[in-house]
């Protein structure tokens, strides 16, 4: 069956076993719904990322206000001023990433609610996120040891800096857009590894940037135009947008 038609099924089906479906049920099937519709329907192939953002509960790192939301195709409010990014994004940062099985380190730089970080933790054996906003850092500390992802380390503080204790990493995200990459990252990035991270100004144009550390030199590829908060904190000293 093509993914068109899996996901029309899904669609017609979905309201009525919602009549008679527990609410945890309503949220799985509303998962597989975006699996089908926002992922698959796309360019989402990566089998582990897949299995990763049906697995991870996205409307538990929503206010409850907003659950009945969780699944659109869209960034919500978080608070602070701060958004989770919407589901497609989520699952194509952590694609680019191109994680080795099982023995992946990985930064986060922008924990928001930890969503991403749940997601990454799928793949990774350790992730390491920084959040700058002290509410929002332990809050979604806290969320995270809630549910048990207990390979996600989360500390408050600027992530410009990177979290050179645990480096090298390979693979880091950054959530937020950045004017340039930073480039204490770049020295934090493992040989092979891959950095993701919005680039642009606030007011113009940011786009998706894969930045790759390979044979001791660093490439950068386009991916797609994005729209993200900015990066705060220490980020722009001595520099121009």
């Amino acid at each position: 069956m093509s993914v068109f038609l899996s996901a029309l099924l899904l669609i017609l089906l979905l309201p009525l076993a919602a009549s008679h479906a527990s609410p945890d049920e309503v949220f799985a099937r509303q998962r597989e719904l975006m699996l089908e519709t926002q992922l698959r329907a796309r360019d989402i192939t990566d089998a582990r990322v897949l299995r990763a953002m049906t697995d991870v509960p996205r409307h538990l790192f929503i206010p409850d206000s907003l659950s009945a939301d969780a699944y659109e195709d869209r960034p919500l409010p978080i608070g602070y001023g701060q958004t989770i990014s919407q589901p497609y994004i989520v699952a194509l940062m952590t694609q680019l990433l191109h994680l080795p099985p099982q023995s992946a380190k990985v930064l986060e730089v922008g924990t928001g609610s930890g969503y991403q970080a749940a997601v990454l933790s799928r793949l990774a054996a350790e992730v390491y996120t920084i959040e700058i906003i002290p509410e929002l850092a332990k809050s979604a500390s806290a969320r995270l040891k809630q549910m048990c992802y207990s390979n996600v380390f989360v500390r408050e503080g600027d992530g410009y800096q990177g979290w050179k204790e645990h480096a090298p990493y390979d693979g880091i995200v950054v959530t937020a857009a950045s004017t340039h990459v930073p480039p204490q990252l770049i020295e934090q990035l493992a040989e092979g590894g891959r950095m993701v991270i919005p680039v642009g100004s606030v007011f113009f144009a940011q786009y998706l940037m894969v930045v790759e550390k390979k044979n001791g030199k660093t490439t950068m590829q386009s991916v797609i135009p994005v729209r993200f908060v900015p990066l705060t904190g220490e980020h722009g000293k001595g520099w121009s947008p």
